[in-house]
């Protein structure tokens, strides 16, 4: 199969759901940069996709997310490598078929994400209702000795808040029967667990990016990429390596920034999905 054999209009060096996509992915990068410069607007928090039960979250975030990013390497980096190798799948598939894949493993991206955060916090939210429920110093203790309080002196209001509860536990611990200070610990509480369900906040494109790779791989298996534009690799070892290496990370580096099962997820769906289509022999067309 030659490049010309991709699609009737021939080989494109930038199509235009790729095109599209960079743009789109630019301007949500700029605006944000803007908003919170000019107008004080944090974009990042209201089109970032929130946990589902969190009270930040809205629906239209599960498309939004994955047009912004959190600087500048990060868009460059998720939009080189979708020009790279999704302007191959673009050219096979056409526009339309490669917009839906891209989509969908996305979403698939941050489902999986959000499936295993779940299990995560369960324990956690779990010993919170608990203490909720039915308030006392044993369930208070705890939740304090088996949970590290995600609160600096940068979480606004919540941290002076954080002050005075530390200081009625300690009262607790002294005197069980202390009304004020087990009130004081409920309402800390009761506003501590919707501000740990809001602060889970995926965003980017990178799901959406590794289940274009993983394509590419499944596609192209014998082809030859460049780590660093220096060391050649075939594409389907390369998968390969960075699924195992994504799996790896997000058993180990559970307090890390990146959403290694996000991007887990964009492969794990988009091999579903290429599976389905060559089962229904679509996987060309």
């Amino acid at each position: 199969m030659d490049q010309q054999s991709f699609q009737p209009g021939g080989w494109r060096i930038l199509p235009p759901v790729i095109k599209n996509l960079i743009i789109i992915n630019v301007i949500f990068f700029l605006a944000t940069i803007t908003f919170e410069g000019s107008f004080n607007i944090n974009l990042t928090d209201l089109l970032g996709l929130h946990y589902f039960a969190a009270e930040k979250f809205q629906p239209y975030q599960l498309i939004t997310h994955m047009f912004m990013h959190g600087g500048f390497a990060h868009i460059l980096f998720n939009m080189f490598a979708l020009w790279m190798l999704g302007r191959v799948l673009e050219n096979v598939w056409g526009p339309r078929k490669f917009l839906l894949y891209y989509i969908f493993t996305g979403l698939g991206a941050a489902l999986l994400h959000y499936v295993v955060f779940y299990f995560q916090m369960a324990p956690t939210l779990e010993m919170m209702n608990t203490f909720l429920d039915n308030p006392s110093v044993g369930a208070l203790n705890s939740l304090v000795s088996e949970h590290t309080f995600q609160i600096n002196q940068y979480s606004g209001e919540i941290y002076q808040q954080f002050q005075e509860f530390r200081q009625s536990y300690q009262t607790l611990k002294g005197n069980p029967d202390d009304i004020a200070a087990m009130q004081n610990a409920i309402d800390f509480l009761t506003r501590y667990k919707q501000y740990y369900l809001n602060l889970p906040n995926v965003i980017g494109a990178s799901g959406a990016v590794f289940g274009v790779l993983l394509a590419f791989g499944m596609l192209f298996p014998n082809a030859v990429l460049y780590i660093y534009f220096a060391i050649p690799i075939k594409a389907k070892y390369f998968v390969i390596i960075l699924g195992a290496i994504e799996l790896y990370s997000g058993f180990v580096n559970t307090g890390s920034n990146v959403a290694h099962f996000a991007h887990l997820g964009g492969m794990i769906f988009g091999f579903l999905l290429l599976k389905y289509w060559q089962i229904r022999n679509k996987l060309y067309v």
